[in-house]
């Protein structure tokens, strides 16, 4: 894994807004590893990258109906 130096690591606060869940909802995804959304544990500290957040995302993304023309 490559890791670009002086990148910047998101905070469970972070994704969570970017995702549009609360953070014990994050938490607990976490936990039970409900969803494949890859974090870094640094100690006691959770990071995520962004690319990986915005990756999770498109992953999980459904098409829709089109309307017909």
């Amino acid at each position: 894994m490559n890791i670009e130096p002086g990148l910047r690591l998101l905070t469970t606060p972070e994704v969570a807004e970017l995702l549009g869940v609360r953070e014990e909802t994050l938490i607990l995804w976490r936990c039970r590893r409900r969803y494949p959304l890859p974090f870094f544990k640094i100690g006691r500290l959770v990071r995520y990258r962004r690319a990986d957040v915005l990756n999770f995302i498109e992953a999980n993304r459904h098409p829709g109906t089109e309307a017909k023309a």
